[in-house]
């Protein structure tokens, strides 16, 4: 697909980290930006931010999780703009899980999978009806994670699993799409290839109410800063990927209609070929050995 200025790109998650980045890239390719995220006041930030840089935005306060929500910021692109080209659903939390899967608390799944899964499939069934409609060329990204799509983490599953269903979801999409033979695009962006900062770590902080823990919070690290220091400490140099290479990632993806948005790196590609040669060989994932001993 070819970006041209005057196009609109969505972004959900738009407030920070990686779905700022996306925001900002695709303004200054000159497109018309929508900036949705649950949290006002970043969102204010960067909404001012990117017009004082001359950007022309669009930015709602929306809660993904919720259908309702994401319909009104459909209906107000449309009303704003006349057109979405591009759509991408970006918005996530860390569901803040600890210990083994079965002494998880109930609220982390429903909340990680009430953001990450029914919130891209939300802004789905909102926006490709209309960008279907409009006959114009379209891209719709979502974003996964290498924890999930890639291979599983047991130690972070809730989120894993949520981002593994992301991936199912896009290629189910995917298929639909080439069966219409539409002019609209699907991808599934794996950020990466190291680990990015953003705030997923500190996701706790717009967790609603209906979605509280009920049991008091035992991970010691309730920031990206804290757990970074620790790692530090005990030896370990964490490598980070900068946003602006995600989002030029994403920006080469949809020119090239690329599925798989997934940069290229040695941990992620060791860690496909032994989960696919794993299956292959119908032989026990011993790539998930390690954590066996943790």
């Amino acid at each position: 697909m070819e970006l041209r200025r005057d196009q609109v790109a969505v972004v959900t998650g738009a407030a920070s980290g990686i779905g700022l980045a996306m925001v900002r890239r695709f303004a200054a390719e000159g497109l018309r930006v929508v900036l949705a995220d649950v949290e006002e006041d970043a969102l204010e930030k960067a909404a001012a931010d990117l017009r004082a840089d001359g950007a022309r935005v669009l930015a709602r306060v929306v809660d993904v999780s919720e259908r309702d929500s994401v319909v009104a910021l459909a209906d107000a692109v449309y009303d704003a703009f006349g057109a979405v080209h591009v759509l991408c659903n970006n918005a996530g939390v860390g569901s803040g899980a600890e210990g083994r899967m079965w002494e998880h608390d109930p609220n982390d799944w429903k909340w990680a999978f009430a953001v990450n899964v029914w919130g891209v499939f939300h802004g789905v069934q909102a926006f490709v009806p209309r960008m279907l409609e409009s006959g114009e060329a379209g891209h719709v990204v979502n974003t996964s994670s290498g924890d999930g799509g890639i291979a599983p983490l047991p130690t972070a599953s809730v989120y894993a699993v949520t981002k593994s269903a992301v991936v199912t979801l896009t290629e189910s999409l995917y298929a639909h799409l080439r069966a219409e033979r539409a002019e609209v695009g699907a991808s599934v962006l794996f950020p990466g290839p190291h680990m990015l900062r953003t705030g997923l770590w500190e996701s706790h902080r717009n967790r609603p109410e209906r979605y509280a823990k009920q049991r008091p919070r035992r991970t010691p690290y309730r920031s990206l800063d804290q757990w970074e220091a620790a790692m530090k400490e005990a030896g370990h140099e964490i490598e980070f990927t900068p946003v602006e290479d995600v989002a030029a990632t994403v920006v080469d993806g949809i020119r090239a209609d690329r599925f798989w948005m997934l940069p290229a790196g040695e941990h992620s590609d060791r860690q496909i070929r032994a989960r696919s040669q794993s299956m292959l060989d119908r032989a026990n994932p011993a790539y998930l050995e390690k954590f066996i001993l943790d």
